[in-house]
């Protein structure tokens, strides 16, 4: 018997999340397009810990981290926001690559898997 697959927030190009096997995949963005680097990354940060929590996960059950930035001069800005993030000891395997986001207002995107 095949595991199940829940996607969740499912729209025609992508979903929300999508738990499999007791791991759950998400990618977030900031709300407000345009805000400064600081604003996005504490809404991405926050938005991912809802979800995680509403899946019954957590940021203490990160297993990987993608960032993406759009400019490396935001890394230690980003640096010091995710260390304050994550709990003590929890730090996931992380990759941070630098990029053109699809639209120009966003200057961060994570992409997170976590346990359940």
């Amino acid at each position: 018997m095949a595991a199940i697959i829940q996607r969740n927030g499912t729209k025609e190009k992508w979903s929300n999340s999508v738990v499999h096997n007791g791991t759950v995949y998400l990618t977030e963005v900031a709300d407000t397009l345009g805000a400064p680097f600081d604003v996005q990354t504490a809404e991405v940060l926050a938005s991912i810990e809802r979800q995680l929590a509403e899946l019954g996960s957590g940021k203490h059950r990160l297993l990987h981290t993608t960032v993406y930035l759009t400019d490396f001069a935001n890394l230690e800005d980003f640096n010091k926001a995710w260390i304050a993030w994550l709990p003590a000891g929890t730090a996931p395997a992380r990759a941070c690559v630098k990029v053109e986001l699809v639209n120009p207002g966003y200057l961060v995107e994570l992409t997170v898997i976590a346990a359940v």
